[in-house]
Parts: structure tokens; C-alpha cells; sequence
């Protein structure tokens, strides 16, 4: 039976988190963010996906970023709250927790959690946490730069 992980793992010698507030509705955000096929459209450090789904614990994807061939499993899907994936890449061991928030109408905290483990890691724990602290940081930004104009047109056409 294959386990799932639901929490990054604390004991990596890289845990990094962050988060940050999107002004647009938590479905808008959640749809972005889970429709994987779709990230190299607004996150600039995804090169490719192969995504096939379904949106379930054991689908696997595959995607490029930073030069990194990578393939994921997903783990834990909580529609609308939560979606956790991981799997190895050139020998890092990562776990990436994503949660969402609804903090007001239109206003959702986006907080993501990333743990890597592994020889190349330990080796360099400091740049490995930079490098993925700059990455976590760019996909957030890039996540909310694009629900933000998604929800900002949808307001529009609705004046309109």
C-alpha cells in the first residue's frame, strides 16, 4: 500500500514557508492553482507540464522548472482548502503542502510549506533554502498576479 503524506516533513533539512493575501474569490484561486496542466500559462518557472489527471492521491505529473525535470504524486486533495504533491528530483526528496484560506469575501490567504531532504540538500543546506524560498516566493506571486486580473475581469464583464 503506498503512503500519502499530508504534512511536509519536519525533520528535512529544509523547511521553508510562506504565504501571502490574493484579493480575488477562493474558487478563482483554486482553480488556478489545481488546474496543473495550465501553470506554465501563468508561472513564468514552469516550463512544461505533463498532466493527464485526475485531481486524486496517486496521480502523477511530470513538469519542468529551473532546469529540473521533475515528477510528482498528489497526496492529499481538500477541495477549496488544501492540496499536498512531492516526489524526487536529482536526488532531493521534497514534500510541498499547499493551503487556502478564505479570510473575507474575495480575500483568501495562500500559504504554502515545502520540505527537502536529501544528499544534494544537506550539502548545501543554506543555498538549497534560497533557492527554494525564491522559487516558493516567485510562485506565489506569479499565482496571485494572475487570480487577481482573472477576478478583476470577471468584475468588469459583469459592469458591463
Amino acid at each position: 500500500m503506498t503512503t500519502h503524506p499530508t504534512t511536509v516533513d519536519t525533520e528535512a533539512p529544509v523547511v521553508v514557508r510562506v504565504e501571502t493575501t490574493v484579493h480575488a474569490p477562493l474558487q478563482t484561486v483554486w482553480d488556478l492553482h489545481t488546474d496543473i496542466a495550465a501553470w506554465a500559462e501563468w508561472n513564468t518557472d514552469v516550463d512544461r507540464v505533463e498532466y493527464a489527471g485526475p485531481l486524486a492521491p496517486g496521480t502523477a505529473f511530470r513538469w519542468l522548472t529551473h532546469g529540473l525535470d521533475i515528477t510528482s504524486t498528489v497526496h492529499q486533495v481538500v477541495p477549496g482548502e488544501r492540496i499536498v504533491w512531492g516526489g524526487p528530483a536529482h536526488g532531493i526528496d521534497g514534500i510541498h503542502v499547499w493551503t487556502f484560506q478564505e479570510t473575507s469575501p474575495g480575500t483568501v490567504t495562500v500559504r504554502t510549506e515545502e520540505s527537502w531532504s536529501g544528499a544534494p540538500v544537506e550539502a548545501r543546506r543554506t543555498e538549497m533554502e534560497q533557492v527554494l524560498r525564491q522559487s516558493l516566493d516567485a510562485w506565489l506571486a506569479a499565482l496571485k498576479a494572475r487570480a487577481e486580473a482573472v477576478a478583476g475581469a470577471a468584475a468588469s464583464a459583469e459592469r458591463h
